[in-house]
Formats: C-alpha cells, sequence, structure tokens
C-alpha cells in the first residue's frame, strides 16, 4: 500500500514539474490574467501603446533615413510598411497580456540576428562545425577568408561581432556599414584592422558573411535549416519568411540558392508576426526543450549567452543584460534579449520565467517599459 502511494506521489511530482511550463498548441493558445501571478501590466501596455517608434511606418522611407550617412547605402531587400505597436507577454508559458495585431507579419530587422546564430547552433550540435574556435577559413574556400587578416577569423568571432572581416559582400563593403563619426571614405576604407576577437563592431555585413559561410556548411538555405529544425518543431505558423538580397544568390552543388541577410537595415531578414516571435522566445526560455523535445542542447545555449571579451553586453548575437554600457538598471542582470531597429524585442528573464514581445516601440523606452513590468513583483 505504502509503495502504491509513494508510486502515485512521485508520477504526480513528475507530472507537475513537467507542466512547470506550458506550451501552446498548433492553434491554442492558453491565456491567463496578469493577477494570477500578481502582476499588473496595463500601465506598461499602454505606455508600449503611447511611445511607437517615431520613425515612418513607410519602412523604406525609415531605413533610408536611419542610414543615411553611410556611403553607398541602398535596399536591397524585400521591404514592408509595418503596422502599430503590438506585443505579447508570456508568464509560465501562458498568455497574460497582448496588444495589437500580433498576427500581423513584419520586418524585424537586427532580430533577425539571434535566428542567424541560432542555425550556427544547429550546425554545431549536428557537428557540421566540429569547433565554434575553428577557423572559418577551414570550411569555406572560395575566397572570402584567404587573406593574412580574414584566414585568421574564428566562428566564434562572426558571432560575437568583433570579426573586423575585412571585404565585400554583395555589393556592400564592410567599411561602408555603421562607418564611426569622424573621418571620411579615404580613412574609412584604409583604417587599421583589428585583431579578431579583440573589437567588438556591429556590422551587417560580417553578419551577411555569417550567413553565406552556414549556407556553404549546410549546402541548404537557411530558411530550411531553422523551419525543420526549429520553426515546425515549436508550433509556428507557416507565415514568417526570410529574405536575403535580390543578388545574394550563389550556386551550391549546382542549385541555385539565395543567402540570407541578418537584418533588414538593406531591406531583407526576418519577417515575422508577433506570436512565432513569442515561441521562438518561449524555447529559449525553456533552454531549448519544447514539451520535452530537446531542440537545442543547454550548454549551447548557455555558451551563446556567455559574454564576450569585447562586449560584456553580447554574446552570440543576444544582447545581455550583464554590467556594461548596456546595462538596464533595475532589471536583472541575466536577463536576455535580440532587438531589431525600430523597437522590435524578444526578452526572455528565465528566473521570472517570462518572454516579452514588443513590436515598434521607441527603442530609447524599453528600459522604461520594462521596469513598467516588473515594478509590482
Amino acid at each position: 500500500m505504502k509503495f502504491w502511494i509513494s508510486s502515485i506521489l512521485f508520477i504526480f511530482l513528475c507530472t507537475t514539474q513537467a507542466q512547470e511550463i506550458y506550451f501552446p498548441a498548433d492553434t491554442l493558445w492558453e491565456s491567463k490574467s496578469p493577477e494570477t501571478f500578481d502582476l499588473s501590466l496595463d500601465a506598461a501596455i499602454n505606455f508600449a501603446k503611447k511611445n511607437e517608434y517615431s520613425g515612418a511606418r513607410d519602412l523604406e522611407q525609415a531605413i533610408l533615413k536611419g542610414f543615411e550617412r553611410e556611403p553607398f547605402h541602398k535596399i536591397m531587400g524585400p521591404v514592408k510598411r509595418r503596422g502599430g505597436p503590438a506585443g505579447l507577454i508570456l508568464k509560465n508559458g501562458y498568455k497574460i497580456a497582448e496588444w495589437g495585431d500580433i498576427q500581423r507579419v513584419d520586418m524585424t530587422f537586427s532580430v533577425t540576428k539571434s535566428f542567424l546564430s541560432t542555425t550556427a547552433l544547429i550546425a554545431l550540435q549536428k557537428n557540421i562545425i566540429r569547433n565554434l574556435n575553428d577557423t572559418v577559413s577551414g570550411y569555406v574556400w572560395d575566397g572570402t577568408f584567404d587573406d593574412p587578416h580574414n584566414s585568421k577569423i574564428t566562428w566564434k568571432h562572426l558571432l560575437q561581432q568583433n570579426s573586423d572581416w575585412s571585404g565585400e559582400l554583395w555589393d556592400s563593403h564592410d567599411w561602408a556599414d555603421r562607418p564611426s563619426a569622424s573621418g571620411n571614405i579615404d580613412s574609412w576604407r584604409s583604417r587599421k584592422l583589428n585583431e579578431p576577437g579583440t573589437f567588438f563592431k556591429y556590422n551587417d555585413v560580417r553578419v551577411n558573411v555569417l550567413a553565406y559561410s552556414l549556407l556553404q556548411v549546410f549546402r541548404k538555405p537557411l530558411p530550411a535549416v531553422l523551419k525543420e529544425n526549429i520553426m515546425d518543431p515549436i508550433g509556428a505558423s507557416h507565415s514568417w519568411r526570410w529574405f536575403g538580397y535580390d543578388n545574394s544568390w550563389t550556386t551550391i552543388d549546382g542549385y541555385k540558392m539565395q543567402s540570407v541577410s541578418g537584418g533588414g537595415h538593406s531591406g531583407g531578414g526576418m519577417f515575422i508576426n508577433t506570436k512565432d516571435m513569442a515561441r521562438f522566445g518561449l524555447l529559449f526560455l525553456n533552454n531549448g526543450v519544447w514539451n520535452n523535445e530537446k531542440l537545442l542542447e543547454k550548454d549551447l545555449i548557455r555558451e551563446a549567452l556567455t559574454p564576450s571579451t569585447s562586449n560584456t553586453n553580447y554574446g552570440y548575437m543576444w544582447w545581455l543584460n550583464a554590467e556594461g554600457d548596456r546595462h538596464m538598471d533595475g532589471l536583472d542582470k541575466d536577463l536576455f534579449y535580440a532587438a531589431g531597429f525600430g523597437g522590435n524585442f524578444i526578452i526572455i528573464d528565465q528566473k521570472q520565467k517570462l518572454v516579452i514581445v514588443t513590436r515598434w516601440l521607441e527603442p530609447s523606452k524599453l528600459e522604461e517599459f520594462l521596469n513598467l513590468i516588473y515594478k509590482n513583483q
């Protein structure tokens, strides 16, 4: 009798632990009120609605204005007019708040980078890349990494944005992407290169070099890799798209394939709805496990969220709230997030089991918005 009662108790405890995080079905996402978790979110939601990104809803105009100081900058990939403020907040996987049109597919700009780095984790997990400290020149042999400087660049350098890769890809020069405030074209072109791993520089050309290099090792388009290994297993919709540029096509094993971009600052990148962004965030909240199915190794996620030596607030294309220049006061130092132009964010708090997706929030208002969420906890 005692054994029977103990067995029932053990099964109950295991089931309770397994259900600690709720995972939505393909068509159903259970909601709970914020008050269930002693949260009050009205002030934060109203704040997000009132503090819409100040740039034009015509994103072609917003992009050209936002990057007007870059020489030779132009739109090379798809661009879509955006919607208004939207968002979704999850607690323990349950939907506890939403605003705006969460079904609308919009551009996400550099949120795309966190999807891109996830494909690199998949390559490592499948042993397509043996070690992220390997030089990329050992895998990509077409001249992209042949010169003395570029030949020292590792996969980790590309993921941490400290490679200082030098060259041209898809008619874009690395030095023309977010150039320094001082100087001119001549000084930007002739700048001294930094030793790979020593200097952080946010640079979409180098991010696109990573995407191109991953295409070379997978031998199949990255959207297909992401769909098969992540988006389909987490029940994402079929509405998301991941684009490259009009000219970012290459031939792999006789097949013409598009190399995708890691952002939308020249167009392209990830076009996705708010609900699918939240599903992606929920996977990382639960350390790569979706409804008892392990999609990503926990150790790989931990590695992706480790601060780099060149920027304590940056891992493998995830922003970290560690101590540093981008630390947000009043918020836990272990919080991490994906961030994109125009105020697109996926914020993940593993301790509080919160996923917060907000879209078209004035970027400078993020810290204030988050503090409104946490102030009543």
